[in-house]
């Protein structure tokens, strides 16, 4: 069988993300860097994308793990690889998706790190609010805390976006999904000091 352009593939695939799936340059970085590890693998193969089967990505799998990527982002590159070889299969290069088998390891449930209320009692107290920086960093802490946003969605935050009266912000998530969080009204009473 004649060796298909893999390159062209991967172009057209990450075409798709970009285009289709309205990736960010970021994380369309890191599809391609992990699907790099993958062509890499089949490289010293000898493998064809057309030929690739559950065994060899079990392999390159265990690969993965053996020189030490943790858990977690080996799940990450599972992931590309699988959405990779449905890309595949739907534009036509291959019949099958050889990774609907295709275990991820294992990880347990992880909770993100939190302050403690005194801990953030501490950090607001350690601003110095005789400068202006002072009262908009205080009420950057408060708005982020009270409301538990991410960092890129405070930033992203716009007036319009704030309803003082009805006590609750408009936030624009991950995956352009909008949602309304109460806001306190300490964040509002620090708000109101930068207005």
């Amino acid at each position: 069988m004649q060796m298909i352009d893999q390159k062209g593939i991967v172009k057209a695939y990450l075409r798709y993300l970009k285009l289709q799936r309205n990736m960010s340059g970021n994380t369309l970085d890191a599809y391609q860097r992990d699907l790099r590890k993958l062509l890499d693998y089949l490289e010293r193969e000898q493998k064809d994308i057309r030929d690739v089967t559950l065994h060899d990505l079990e392999h390159f799998s265990a690969g993965l793990h053996d020189i030490g990527i943790h858990p977690r982002s080996q799940c990450r590159i599972l992931s590309g690889i699988r959405s990779f070889f449905r890309f595949v299969q739907l534009d036509g290069y291959r019949d099958d998706d050889p990774t609907e088998l295709l275990e991820s390891p294992q990880i347990g449930d992880h909770l993100p790190e939190v302050l403690t209320t005194e801990e953030v009692d501490r950090l607001e107290a350690s601003i110095d609010v005789s400068k202006w920086e002072g009262h908009r960093n205080r009420a950057i802490i408060e708005v982020l805390f009270s409301c538990g946003l991410r960092v890129s969605e405070l930033v992203n935050l716009k007036l319009s976006d704030l309803y003082i009266d009805e006590e609750y912000v408009r936030v624009m998530g991950k995956g352009s999904k909008e949602r309304l969080v109460p806001i306190s009204r300490k964040a509002i009473d620090e708000l109101n000091l930068r207005s």
